[in-house]
């Protein structure tokens, strides 16, 4: 391996000691060819704890090196043409997330399984024949995927009582034949994915896993019809009430006697104790679901075409701190929805944001994004930006009209001081340039603090929100708003969920345009993170990251 060239990414880290290093895309997989694998001096930034290296098809194999980087809690290498992992990376004991999802792997080793802190797995597209047993002692798994491989069959000890935090399972696009029932024994398990494997059944004892919420197996060939033709079309509970129902049939079948089937007086009395006492433990757990509400967040890897937002060094002095994400699954057709996240942003603005002038919310319609995104400065004559609700202008004809309808503002009121309005736009006092986010085509669809663009405005038939949040005061202040925008999207969401008579017409239109099979109707917010490079492709920040939507916000799940 030659290591003459210096890579300036890993100068940076070790000069800046920087614990976040991503390298990715074709800049780096010509260096990785020519230099036959990574640079060896990426092994001696011992203060890293996220690495990622993806989108690198020259990018092999990994040395064993990488146990020297005893920090590391998250390991991405997606996206790569790895034809194996090293047996070291059971010596990485800070580790939570190993995502070496998308390339050639034949085989996982069994020494991760030796990962105690391990919370997240993801290998999938890869050409995988069997899982490493052992798993279960990795007792703080959360979230595994192995799907579009080619497992015939879980590892016995995948369905231990030791993985009791196993909420999510994705194992579809398999050559699965057998689901165990020992799967019940996976307490926490809330979503389990086994579409289009060879499955001929499906064990009545899942109806058992108190948790679960989200099941998929289309594309299985199952015995049982009428269940098949459920599965194909039907929502979730359904299926259980019907696995469950089985489930009961065969447990009278095995518990009759040679008197013509009648159970013991005692044996009957002590299944209808606990089957109350089920009862009662299920309405309980309704009752704690109906308390919490739920975000899952994807991880920046498992969408190839990710929006990226690169920051220009130029706002260092203006408006410097940027955090950025991607939600979808806010219902914002149904009744007042719309209405009540608007006011609900006012309602931060006004409180948390401190008028604007601690930092500001901007949200908009995805789908009218192009991107990559540019998060830089104009002048205020260069700057033009059609504001919500107005004609293109100037940041100097819009900063003009501003100041004049909030002077009209304060007079009517008959107030000697300025109003809020006048607060953060002193903010921009001063300055010679002012800050802007551009998107691909040169279009300026947000001007902090001032205002976002009605070109990329939010609809009710708006499916999927880009969020930014900027400051000039700190990150941290950037993240702490966003994760309370994010817990008041997900009450908002609950609510209108539990609320579907007030959608009104609009929700009835859509049922007879949209006719689904399923009339659950979820709340969950799915998070897509996002990553803020600088010019030079480092990475700045990704959010949400593991610290971000912290445990201490009660009601709230996160899902990894």
């Amino acid at each position: 391996m030659d290591d003459t060239e210096v890579w300036p990414e890993i100068e940076k880290a070790a000069t800046e000691k920087r614990r976040e290093l991503v390298l990715h895309g074709p800049a780096i997989d010509k260096r990785i060819s020519s230099n036959q694998g990574l640079s060896s001096s990426i092994y001696s930034l011992q203060l890293l704890n996220y690495l990622e290296v993806s989108q690198c098809p020259s990018l092999t194999e990994i040395h064993a090196d990488i146990q020297l980087l005893t920090n590391l809690q998250s390991l991405i290498l997606c996206r790569n043409k790895l034809a194996s992992i090293p047996h070291a990376i059971g010596r990485l004991k800070s580790l939570k997330v190993l995502d070496v999802s998308v390339n050639n792997l034949t085989a996982v080793p069994e020494e991760i399984s030796q990962l105690p802190e391990l919370t997240t797995l993801n290998v999938s597209c890869n050409s995988l024949e069997l899982l490493p047993e052992g798993l279960s002692r990795c007792s703080k798994l959360s979230t595994i995927n192995v799907s579009k491989n080619r497992l015939t069959a879980f590892p016995p000890d995948l369905f231990s009582e030791d993985l009791d935090l196993l909420s999510t399972l994705v194992a579809s696009d398999n050559c699965i034949q057998e689901l165990s029932g020992d799967i019940q024994q996976l307490a926490a398990l809330k979503v389990l994915d086994l579409a289009n494997n060879k499955l001929n059944e499906i064990p009545w004892n899942l109806s058992d896993c108190p948790k679960l919420k989200e099941i998929n197996f289309r594309g299985n060939k199952l015995s049982d019809k009428r269940l098949e033709k459920m599965v194909n079309g039907c929502q979730t509970k359904s299926i259980l009430e019907y696995l469950r129902g089985k489930g009961r049939g065969r447990q009278v079948e095995e518990g009759g006697d040679a008197d013509g089937g009648r159970q013991p007086e005692k044996k009957k009395k002590q299944q209808q104790k606990k089957r109350k006492e089920k009862v009662a433990e299920e309405q309980e757990e309704e009752l704690e679901e109906v308390r919490k509400m739920a975000v899952r967040v994807l991880h920046v890897s498992d969408a190839p075409t990710a929006l990226t937002v690169q920051v220009s060094a130029d706002v260092k002095d203006v408006r410097p701190y940027l955090v950025c994400c991607l939600v979808k699954g806010m219902n914002l057709k149904a009744g007042n929805s719309l209405k009540r996240f608007l006011m609900a942003q006012t309602k931060l603005h006004e409180d948390l944001c401190g008028k604007r002038t601690i930092a500001t919310i901007a949200t908009h319609d995805a789908a009218l994004l192009k991107g990559p995104l540019v998060y830089g400065v104009r002048t205020p004559t260069q700057l033009k930006i059609v504001p919500l609700g107005r004609r293109e202008m100037t940041a100097v004809e819009l900063i003009r009209l501003l100041h004049l309808e909030a002077d009209e503002l304060r007079k009517q009121k008959k107030r000697q001081n300025v109003t809020g309005l006048h607060k953060y736009l002193q903010l921009l006092q001063g300055k010679s340039q002012y800050p802007c986010l551009v998107d691909a085509d040169g279009d300026v669809i947000s001007f902090p603090p001032i205002t976002n663009s009605e070109k990329t405005k939010i609809k009710k038939t708006t499916k999927e929100l880009f969020l930014e949040v900027t400051s000039g005061t700190s990150l941290q202040t950037c993240k702490d708003i966003m994760d309370a925008l994010i817990v008041k999207m997900a009450e908002l969401n609950k609510f209108t969920a539990e609320h579907q008579e007030e959608a009104g017409s609009d929700a009835e239109s859509d049922a007879a345009l949209n006719p689904s099979p399923s009339t659950e109707t979820s709340s969950q917010l799915v998070i897509q993170q996002l990553r803020t490079t600088d010019q030079d492709g480092n990475l700045k920040v990704v959010y949400p990251s593991k610290t971000d939507l912290s445990d201490n916000i009660s009601n709230l799940t996160v899902i990894w």
